[in-house]
C-alpha cells in the first residue's frame, strides 16, 4: 500500500512561454534524463496492423506532415548525489501548443480529446505558435519551441518515452525538420541528435520488468508500490526517491498541484473490465458496468500472481508424491506476454503506441482502434483521477523555490478512496473513475515514463556500489517498441544508411559548421 502525494506540474502556454524559459533551459541542462510525452492528432488509418516497419513509418509521417502536437510534457529527473538510494529532484512542464499552420483534424478525434479533458479553448487562446518542418525565417533564433527542442539536442541527456515511436516522428517534423522519407535514415538522424541514448519505457515493462500489463498507468502504479513494498520490508537492493520544488509567489500561480491518492486494500470481489485491464482502454468507456480503477486491477493481477505460485507449488508436490493435478487453469485476464501488441484477439484490432498486454491498436488519427496502443497513449495514460496531472517545478535562480522530498512511500499510487456519502455520489465518482483520458495532460504523462524508468534503472544497481549514469538500463538502451512484433526498432546508424541533409544543416546550427566537417572527416576515416 502506498502513500498519498502531490506533484506540481508547471503550466506553460504563450503568455508565460518568455518569463519561465531560463527554468526550463535550466532544468534541462542539469538534468540526469529527460522523459518526455506529446499529445497529437494521428491518422485515421491504423498504422500498427502494417506488418512492414518501413511501411509504418511512412503512414506515421503522413500523419506528422500533415496533423499537429497539441501539447508537450517534459519532466527533468536529476539525480542528488550524497542522497539515500536514489534520489531525483523531479521538474515537471506542461506546455500547451498552437501549430500556426494548416493542419488535419477530423470531428471524431476532436471528440475523442474532448472527451478526455482536453481543452480546445485553451489550445487556441494560449497556446504557444510553432511551425513545422524545416527552419523558417527566425526559427533558428529567438526564444520559440525549435529553440526549446534545440537546448534539448544541446544538453546531450538520454532520452525517456513510453511507446515513443509516434512522439519522436512528431517531434521530428514539428520542432526540428522536415521528415526523411526512409526508416534507416531517420533512425540514423536521431542516434546523431541524442547521443546519450534513447529508452522506451513500454519495452523495458515488457521484456525487462516483465509486468502483466504496459500501459503508462499501469507500469507508472506497479513501479510505486513496488517500491513502496520494498521499503515497508526493508529490502537489500536500492530504493527511488522523489523531491520536488516548493513554489512561492506569483510563480505558485501557474503550478497545477495534482494529488496521487494512496491506494487502499479493497476487500470483496474484484470485478475488473478484462479489456481495460489488458489494454488500458474499454470500448464502452464511462458506460463499462465493471472497473476500470487501475488500483484494484493490479490488485486483481497480483491476487492472481499469488494464487499461481500456490496451483504451481501443489503441482510440485503432487509430482513428488506420484500424484497428477488437473486443476484447471485459474480465471485471470489473458497474459499479455501471451498475446503480443499487434497480434489480433478476438474483437479486437491491433494496438498502437501505449496499450498493454494485449496490444492496443493507435489509429494515425487519434481515434483509438479497439485495444490499441496509441489510443490509450492519448487516453489511457491519462486515465484515473488519481492520476493527477503533476506538473514539474520551474528551476529558475528565484529564491522561491526550496524542494521538499517525497519519500516513494509518499509516492503513493493514486486511487480516491473515500467513501461516499450518497449513492448519487457514488455513481458520479463511479463515472469520473472511468474516463480513461483522465485530464491528458503530456506533463503528468512525462512524469510517469520518467518514474518507471528511474525506478527499472534502481533494480539494475547493486547496493553498495554507486550508480554509474551512463549505464542506465543497458538492454534498454536504443531499442524502442513495435506493436505487435517480438523485436524493438533499434535507434543505429546503419553503415548503409546516410543522414539526411536537412538534419546536418540543422545540427550546424546546433553545434555550429564543425559538426559536418567532422562527421565527413570521420566518416573518410572509416574507408
Amino acid at each position: 500500500m502506498t502513500s498519498s502525494m502531490v506533484v506540481p506540474v508547471i503550466d506553460v502556454q504563450n503568455d508565460n512561454f518568455k518569463e519561465l524559459w531560463p527554468a526550463m533551459v535550466l532544468a534541462i541542462r542539469t538534468a540526469s534524463f529527460i522523459a518526455l510525452d506529446t499529445v497529437s492528432v494521428t491518422a485515421t488509418v491504423s498504422v500498427f496492423i502494417l506488418r512492414c516497419i518501413e511501411d509504418r513509418y511512412k503512414a506515421i509521417c503522413n500523419a506528422a506532415r500533415t496533423r499537429s502536437i497539441l501539447s508537450l510534457g517534459f519532466a527533468c529527473f536529476k539525480k542528488l548525489e550524497n542522497k539515500d538510494d536514489d534520489t531525483y529532484l523531479v521538474q515537471v512542464y506542461n506546455l500547451t501548443l498552437l501549430c500556426s499552420e494548416e493542419y488535419v483534424i477530423e470531428p471524431q478525434s476532436v471528440q475523442f480529446l474532448v472527451q478526455h479533458g482536453f481543452d480546445f479553448n485553451k489550445q487556441y487562446a494560449e497556446g504557444v505558435p510553432y511551425l513545422r518542418g524545416n527552419d523558417k525565417g527566425t526559427d533558428s533564433h529567438g526564444i520559440n519551441m525549435r529553440m526549446l527542442f534545440v537546448e534539448l539536442l544541446r544538453a546531450r541527456k538520454p532520452l525517456v518515452l513510453h511507446n515513443g515511436l509516434i512522439d519522436m516522428v512528431f517531434l521530428y517534423q514539428c520542432f526540428y525538420a522536415h521528415l526523411p522519407d526512409k526508416l534507416g535514415t531517420f533512425t540514423a538522424d536521431l542516434s546523431q541528435m541524442f547521443p546519450a541514448g534513447i529508452y522506451d519505457t513500454k519495452y523495458a515493462t515488457e521484456y525487462e520488468l516483465r509486468f502483466a500489463a504496459s500501459y503508462l498507468e499501469y507500469a507508472y502504479k506497479k513501479c510505486k508500490l513496488d517500491n513502496s513494498k520494498s521499503l515497508e520490508v526493508g529490502g537489500n537492493g536500492r530504493h527511488l526517491f522523489l523531491e520536488f520544488c516548493k513554489y512561492s509567489g506569483h510563480l505558485s500561480s501557474y503550478v497545477d498541484f495534482r494529488p496521487c491518492l494512496a491506494g487502499s486494500s479493497l476487500e470483496g470481489p474484484l470485478n475488473v473490465c478484462q479489456r481495460f485491464s489488458a489494454y488500458g482502454w474499454c470500448p464502452n468507456g464511462s458506460q463499462c458496468p465493471l472497473s476500470h480503477d487501475t488500483d484494484l486491477i493490479i490488485q486483481h493481477d497480483e491476487k492472481n500472481k499469488v494464487e499461481k505460485k500456490k496451483k504451481r507449488k501443489r503441482k510440485r508436490k503432487n509430482s513428488s508424491q506420484g500424484n497428477v493435478d488437473f486443476e484447471g487453469a485459474s480465471e485471470n485476464k489473458q497474459a499479455h506476454m501471451e498475446l503480443k501488441d499487434g497480434e489480433q484477439g478476438p474483437d479486437q484490432v491491433i494496438p498502437d503506441t501505449d496499450s498493454k498486454p494485449p496490444p492496443v491498436t493507435e489509429q494515425v488519427d487519434g481515434t483509438p482502434a479497439q485495444g490499441s496502443e496509441s489510443g490509450e497513449k492519448m487516453t489511457t495514460e491519462k486515465v484515473e483521477e488519481g492520476n493527477g496531472v503533476a506538473e514539474p517545478q520551474a528551476v529558475s535562480a528565484e529564491e522561491e523555490m526550496k524542494t521538499d522530498k517525497e519519500k516513494v512511500e509518499g509516492n503513493g499510487v493514486s486511487e480516491p478512496q473515500p467513501l461516499a456519502t450518497s449513492d448519487a455520489a457514488k455513481k458520479e465518482k463511479s463515472k469520473r473513475k472511468k474516463l480513461e483520458g483522465g485530464s491528458h495532460r503530456a506533463g503528468f504523462d512525462a512524469f510517469m515514463t520518467g518514474y518507471i524508468f528511474s525506478y527499472a534503472a534502481t533494480l539494475t544497481e547493486r547496493v553498495g556500489e554507486p550508480p554509474r549514469l551512463e549505464s542506465w538500463l543497458p538492454e534498454c538502451l536504443n531499442k524502442v517498441y513495435l506493436s505487435g512484433k517480438s523485436v524493438p526498432m533499434h535507434i543505429v546508424k546503419s553503415t548503409f544508411s546516410k543522414s539526411s541533409k536537412a538534419h546536418m544543416h540543422k545540427m550546424d546550427i546546433v553545434w555550429g559548421k564543425s559538426f559536418s566537417s567532422s562527421v565527413a572527416s570521420t566518416a573518410e576515416g572509416t574507408v
